[in-house]
């Protein structure tokens, strides 16, 4: 190998050894940053898009001051939070807010963002999903504000097993479903613990190979169905009030399986429906004031101890 050839060789080997260098466990974005910066608290970043590949695998993007950071695709685990008390939205027209399309053992964490899809009369552009979790092991969705969608707040629409928390987070006006998951193979499991879903079609819809719990929870005006557990879905409701819906808590059409204990389900055409599969109450709930309280065949358990 000639010297020019050697030389050539190292200055692409010390390029590639300064790039990845130049990754930062944790990044700044800023309303007033700019993406050509090194994302550093001095110098942040205008979006999440521009931080994102200066920060390192497992690292995290914050938000240095309130801004509009814009629509993210997440390839890899990363922590992205936009601080307490101040305003870090991704505000979205016709597509995605964050898609998450990361490795089968990436963890993904969102907190302290608030996404907004622009839904409302006379707009036929609003956003798609505020956020669509497509592959990956697990993700955190934590003091999050989501308003204004076509489809989802928060769509699991999973190839293969994954985890989900969505805790504190408040979910208002989506066409779609708040939290909506399902897998073409494995199980997803999400957990729904402090979240409130209104104006909704669906509050909590579990599919295909999903396993969901709710707690602490407030689903109210779902147009359709507050909670329903389809196919072979497992849903577990516990100390949630289901409100001012078509169907409370449904069970089916195509099968599923509800366990519902120390919940209010009120106000809904129907409270307890089993349009098919298996229906749980424990003999805790409050199920009052619906025009039908149940349909099908409601299954009575005991107390839990």
């Amino acid at each position: 190998m000639s010297k020019m050839n050697v030389c050539s060789l190292l200055g692409v080997l010390l390029l590639g050894t300064t790039m990845m260098s130049a990754q930062a466990s944790r990044t700044w974005v800023s309303g007033v940053g700019d993406d050509a910066n090194p994302c550093s608290r001095t110098a942040p970043c205008k979006t999440f898009a521009g931080a994102i590949s200066k920060t390192a695998v497992g690292g995290e993007i914050d938000a240095l001051d309130p801004g509009g950071f814009g629509a993210l695709t997440i390839t890899k685990s990363i922590t992205i939070d936009g601080g307490g008390g101040q305003v870090a939205s991704v505000l979205v027209a016709g597509t995605n807010g964050i898609v998450v399309a990361a490795g089968a053992s990436d963890i993904v964490v969102l907190r302290n963002l608030r996404f907004q899809g622009l839904r409302g009369a006379g707009n036929a552009n609003a956003g798609l999903s505020a956020i669509r979790f497509i592959s990956g092991a697990s993700l955190i969705v934590d003091k999050c504000e989501i308003t204004g969608f076509n489809n989802n707040g928060v769509d699991v629409a999973q190839g293969g097993s994954a985890q989900v928390w969505v805790t504190n987070t408040n979910i208002q006006n989506v066409g779609g479903t708040g939290v909506a998951a399902t897998t073409t193979a494995g199980v997803v499991t999400v957990g729904i613990d402090q979240v409130r879903v209104e104006l909704s079609n669906k509050g909590v819809e579990s599919g295909n190979h999903s396993r969901v719990t709710v707690t602490n929870s407030l689903i109210q005006n779902a147009a359709s169905i507050g909670v329903q557990a389809d196919g072979d879905a497992i849903v577990t409701v516990n100390a949630s009030e289901v409100d001012l819906s078509g169907s409370g808590i449904q069970t089916g059409p195509g099968s599923g399986t509800a366990f519902v204990s120390n919940s209010q389900v009120a106000y809904n055409t129907n409270g307890f429906n089993n349009n098919a599969g298996t229906f749980n109450s424990y003999v805790n709930n409050r199920v009052h004031d619906n025009t039908n309280n149940t349909v099908g065949t409601i299954s009575t358990a005991p107390a839990p101890l």
